[in-house]
């Protein structure tokens, strides 16, 4: 448990996070029946021709409370940086009979359940398939050869396994015949082996409720967790905070080393006295060190 100095460092980043008003998007597209199915564009401010598109995925521990609203001011701040963006929404746990809402913060066990087997990986493989063709409709700014998909926690499994889904077992749903053309990966404090995260009761278990429990952990795991699915051949930096309360940097070492372990040289940024959320908060210095990264890749 984190001591109280910690607890109080970790409660203001995330009150700092949360203050910023949602940001509306330019344009917004389905990519399938559920409302929860939807991708939000976002233009690149100033004199931009093309402009790098970044794919955003949310964080949330992939529980229903937490929607792509909270990281529109992030995506926001990235376009005032040259990029144009798609948040992509996606399915996430349902509130179980009887239980009371946690609060802001991801790393409650209470409350609803964490994502949805298999509909939240249906979903971002749908949008990964759907984007090319929604962007060349309504985002006319962006360059889809500059592809570089991001993701904070539970998005940041999101972004690596989308990344993936070429290595994925033979018989997954999802498994592509190449890779996705991105340039790159940037995944924010990812929720990004589960094995880790689970030993650490990261955000109370969420991983673990993502496969559907312990019944269903060890057959699943194979097709959710990111460092089974090692190497991508796709250019991967995480960042994380040394600080982090909710995804210990233990989690993001974990992964970087079953990387090297599979042959694959991944980047690892660690930022000092940096916590979870100063990463998608357009006020905290790390922030614009995520765009850095993105940036490095994107051009």
């Amino acid at each position: 448990m984190p001591d109280d100095s910690a607890a109080a460092r970790a409660a203001a980043e995330e009150e700092s996070v949360f203050s910023h008003p949602p940001v509306d998007p330019d344009v917004s597209a389905a990519y399938g029946g559920h409302p929860d199915q939807v991708i939000d564009f976002y233009t690149p401010k100033g004199d931009v021709s093309l402009a790098p598109l970044v794919i955003v995925l949310h964080g949330g521990a992939w529980r229903a409370p937490y929607d792509r609203r909270h990281i529109t001011p992030f995506a926001d701040f990235l376009t005032r940086r040259g990029f144009a963006v798609a948040n992509v929404e996606y399915r996430r746990g349902a509130m179980l009979p009887g239980q009371g809402g946690p609060g802001p913060g991801t790393g409650s066990g209470a409350g609803p359940v964490a994502g949805r087997w298999p509909d939240t990986f249906d979903d971002v493989a749908a949008a990964l398939d759907a984007l090319p063709d929604l962007v060349r409709q309504l985002l006319p700014q962006a360059d889809p050869r500059r592809m570089v998909i991001t993701g904070h926690s539970a998005g940041g499994h999101l972004a690596l396994w989308a990344a993936a889904r070429h290595v994925l077992p033979a018989d997954a749903p999802w498994r592509t015949d190449r890779p996705t053309p991105l340039r790159g990966v940037v995944a924010l404090a990812p929720i990004a082996d589960f094995t880790v995260a689970g030993k650490l009761d990261v955000c109370g278990g969420a991983a673990l409720q993502l496969l559907g429990g312990e019944a269903h952990f060890g057959e699943r795991q194979p097709y959710a967790d990111p460092a089974l699915l090692l190497p991508t051949g796709i250019a991967t930096t995480l960042v994380q905070g040394r600080t982090d309360v909710d995804v210990p940097e233990a989690v993001a070492e974990a992964y970087a080393d079953a990387a090297a372990k599979a042959g694959e040289v991944v980047g690892l940024t660690l930022l000092e006295d940096v916590g979870h959320f100063p990463l998608i908060d357009p006020a905290a210095d790390a922030c614009a060190v995520v765009v850095e990264e993105i940036a490095q890749l994107a051009w």
